[in-house]
């Protein structure tokens, strides 16, 4: 069983809150997303693992369980080029869990005109398989946000 902590502090909402339908529909994945406090923040590591994909906007921390999670900081923040967002690790680095992956302002996001809503995804895994999914739920980073068996 994995535990998927928060990557950030905020309010669950779950993915069908989220303005994106990729997202919404869980085509990417079931999960949870967080909707982030407005202010400077370090988004970490919702497991212990190493990160396979690594990029302004989003990240990929697959656990020894071969269990990854996609945290996706903002909606067509891709958009961004990387503005506002600074990388503290480098794909491939082991990371643990509540680890500072990106530094990035979710008020700066929202005010490009972008979503700070933050999808946090269980990759390749079925709605079934995940349990405890954090919904209508204030979280702090490192808080319970669902269980993956």
């Amino acid at each position: 069983m994995t535990s998927v902590t928060s990557p950030l502090a905020g309010r669950a909402i779950g993915l069908s809150a989220v303005p994106d339908p990729v997202f919404s529909g869980a085509m990417v994945g079931p999960g949870t997303a967080i909707d982030p406090a407005r202010e400077r923040s370090e988004a970490v590591a919702p497991v212990d693992g190493i990160v396979v994909s690594l990029h302004p906007h989003a990240f990929v921390v697959v656990d020894d369980q071969g269990h990854g999670v996609l945290t996706h900081l903002g909606i067509d923040t891709v958009q961004l080029n990387g503005e506002g967002f600074e990388l503290l690790v480098n794909k491939g680095d082991t990371v643990q869990r509540g680890q500072s992956v990106v530094r990035w302002d979710p008020a700066a996001v929202e005010a490009a005109g972008k979503s700070p809503v933050c999808p946090v995804v269980a990759l390749e895994a079925t709605a079934e398989s995940l349990s405890d999914i954090a919904e209508d739920s204030d979280v702090k980073a490192g808080d319970a946000l669902f269980s993956w068996k």
